[in-house]
């Protein structure tokens, strides 16, 4: 039982991701507890206006009852807060807590909330999928496909990856649907989603890429696009790539001569694998690959997973969470993928070791961007080598401030919007910040708001 000591205590805290204040009981409370039975928990204080000021709330020995039906009635699944009252200073307060529910989500008058920082979220329709999915902490490639059946899925591919793990010292000797069953990929005679991109025997809209090179940002030279399984579209992409991209034979005078690609092959391979695996199959997107002279961009359906930002893949600073789980383990089987959450780390290094422009990841619409960039990049514009984080910089600097300072000095042709999203933070708030720096001359912006770039003066 809260004691009036534990409400004040409370209150000097501030709302936060598991406490609010209401002046009074009204549909806003319902909703912040569907935000925080999605969440993580919380408390509702109701009786304390906005600022923490105690305004006290009326009740009667009926009040607490109704109000706890109202909200049974008006959630689904219905959701039972614990409620206590409190006086102090002879006005009474009403603490509302719900725990984490553990089917989510949780609605309120069909709409869906979630806790973020301070305030609640209306989740879209994705949002609403991903929840349901992580409470059953299952993926949408587990999901059995009534749509399809087991007669739409190649033996002949099963048995050609079984072949392929057996390379990697594996010893399997199951027949191909035997080997399904073992691994979840069939279950009580129906296929899951990730059996069918494996292995579907036919083109399929749900896996289809676009593949361009393109001369300017308008003139297509040549184009295709693949809607074969996933596990084939890997050599598909990469020798569309390969066809599109330069390769320089350097005579050494050895029996063999050395060949030396425009960018790193391993490289561009971790970035198509980890495209496919990692994609948002349920988008009505298709991913897209676009050669120019200079650069490649990679676009894939599907933002980096909540509470991961740009930031953390380019300092290795996350915990991996894949998409499509089990896609993501069965090509680890394969050995495509060595390694969780490696994959940017071991694409940077390569870059670097190439003496190559570090590629640019942002989030972009509702989906996620690569670019990679050759030696004719950096050579038609020298002026946009990176710079180095200044020497010396103010102690005063906020942790979002010295953020800033090195995703420029990493890339100083980075957009607003990039840094926003590296750093997890409001353009408006990146605005504010970059003033800042500039005022206190550690930054300057050369050239226009498109084809210029970041200055980092070493003071």
């Amino acid at each position: 039982m809260l004691q009036p000591s534990d409400i004040i205590n409370l209150i000097s805290l501030g709302e936060s991701e598991t406490l609010e204040f209401k002046n009074s009981f009204n549909k806003e409370v319902i909703e912040t507890l569907v935000a925080f039975a999605n969440t993580s928990g919380g408390k509702i204080l109701v009786g304390i206006n906005p600022t923490g000021k105690i305004t006290g709330t009326e009740l009667n020995a009926e009040s607490i009852q109704n109000w706890i039906n109202e909200i049974k009635n008006k959630t689904t699944p219905s959701i039972l807060p614990e409620a206590n009252s409190v006086s102090i200073d002879n006005k009474t307060v009403l603490i509302l807590s719900i725990k984490e529910y553990p089917i989510k989500p949780v609605a309120t008058r069909g709409k869906y909330f979630k806790r973020v920082a301070n305030s609640n979220h209306l989740l879209n329709i994705s949002e609403v999928v991903n929840l349901h999915l992580q409470s059953f902490n299952t993926s949408w490639d587990f999901h059995l496909n009534s749509q399809f059946n087991i007669n739409e899925i190649s033996l002949n591919k099963v048995q050609e990856a079984i072949d392929a793990i057996n390379q990697t010292g594996s010893r399997i000797n199951d027949d191909p649907l035997t080997f399904l069953v073992k691994n979840d990929l069939v279950r009580d005679g129906q296929i899951t989603n990730a059996a069918y991109l494996l292995f579907t025997n036919r083109d399929t809209v749900l896996t289809t890429i676009e593949l361009g090179r393109f001369q300017t940002t308008t003139i297509i030279k040549d184009s295709t696009r693949t809607k074969s399984d996933i596990l084939a579209q890997i050599n598909e992409v990469m020798d569309f790539v390969k066809k599109h991209i330069n390769k320089e034979v350097i005579i050494t005078g050895k029996p063999q001569n050395t060949q030396k690609w425009q960018y790193p092959l391993e490289a561009i391979r971790e970035i198509i694998v980890n495209m496919i695996i990692h994609r948002d199959y349920r988008s009505s997107s298709d991913s897209i690959v676009k050669i120019f002279n200079d650069r490649i961009e990679f676009y894939n359906p599907g933002k980096l997973p909540e509470g991961i930002t740009v930031n953390d893949l380019l300092t290795n600073n996350y915990k991996s969470t894949p998409r499509n789980k089990l896609v993501a383990d069965f090509c680890k089987s394969l050995g495509l993928i060595e390694k969780y959450g490696s994959g940017i780390q071991r694409i940077i290094e390569h870059f670097e070791e190439a003496n190559l422009p570090q590629p640019e990841f942002r989030n972009i619409s509702e989906g996620f961007m690569v670019t990679v960039f050759s030696d004719e990049f950096t050579d038609k514009v020298p002026d946009r080598v990176p710079d180095r984080v200044p020497d010396r910089v103010p102690d005063s600097l906020t942790e979002n401030q010295h953020k800033i300072l090195e995703l420029v000095s990493r890339n100083n042709t980075i957009s607003m919007s990039a840094i926003a999203d590296g750093i997890g933070i409001s353009k408006r708030k990146v605005l504010d910040n970059i003033n800042k720096l500039k005022s206190l001359g550690l930054i300057n912006r050369v050239g226009s708001a498109k084809g210029g770039h970041w200055q980092l003066v070493n003071k």
